[in-house]
C-alpha cells in the first residue's frame, strides 16, 4: 500500500507536527503502507520526510518516492542525486500537458495513487503571492492554493485522510 504527503509550504508548529508525523507514519506502518510519495516544495513535503527517513531505520522495508513536477526527462547524474534521498522517482505522464498546474496535476496524481493521504492543511491559510496578476499559478488568485485543491480531490476521491493541522 501507498500513502502521500500533501501540505502547505509554511509550517506553523514544527515540534507538534513533526511528533503528529511520526504517530501517523507509523499508524500507517501498521496498515500495510510500506511506500510513501512525496512532493517536494515547502516544510510539510521536507518535515514528512525527515519523519520517514527516521522512521526507515527501524523499517528499512520502507520505499520513499519522489514524484515529480518538473523535469520530465532527468540526466543520470540527477536521477544519482535523487537518489540519496529517495528509493526511486518519476515523473507521471499526465503532468506534460498541465503546464503552470503541473503541481495540482502531481497532486492528484499522489492521491490516486495513494491509500491514505497525510496531509498539513489548514482552511484559513492564503498562499503568499505578490497579486493575483503575478501569481504562476491562476488558481491562487481565487484563494485556492494546491493543497486545498489536493484536499478537496481527496475528499472527492474518498480517500483516508489524516490531517496533522487539526491533530
Amino acid at each position: 500500500m501507498q500513502g502521500c504527503f500533501i501540505g502547505h509550504r509554511v509550517v506553523e508548529n514544527k515540534e507538534k507536527t513533526i511528533l503528529l508525523l511520526k504517530e501517523a507514519v507509523i499508524a500507517l506502518i501498521k496498515q500495510g503502507v510500506t511506500t510513501f510519495l512525496f512532493g517536494e516544495i515547502g516544510e510539510f513535503d521536507r518535515l514528512a520526510w525527515k519523519v520517514v527517513s527516521e522512521v526507515k531505520e527501524e523499517f528499512p522495508f520502507l520505499k520513499r518516492v519522489y514524484v515529480r513536477a518538473a523535469y520530465p526527462y532527468i540526466n543520470k547524474d540527477y536521477e544519482k542525486y535523487l537518489h540519496e534521498f529517495y528509493e526511486e522517482t518519476y515523473f507521471p505522464a499526465k503532468i506534460k500537458k498541465a503546464g503552470k498546474n503541473a503541481y495540482v496535476a502531481r497532486n492528484y496524481e499522489m492521491v490516486d495513487n495513494s491509500t491514505l493521504c497525510v496531509f498539513y492543511y489548514n482552511e484559513r491559510y492564503a498562499p503568499p503571492q505578490k497579486n493575483a496578476e503575478q501569481s504562476k499559478e491562476g488558481f491562487r488568485a481565487k484563494g485556492r492554493g494546491g493543497t486545498k485543491i489536493a484536499y478537496e480531490y481527496a475528499i472527492k476521491r474518498k480517500k483516508n485522510i489524516i490531517n496533522i493541522f487539526n491533530g
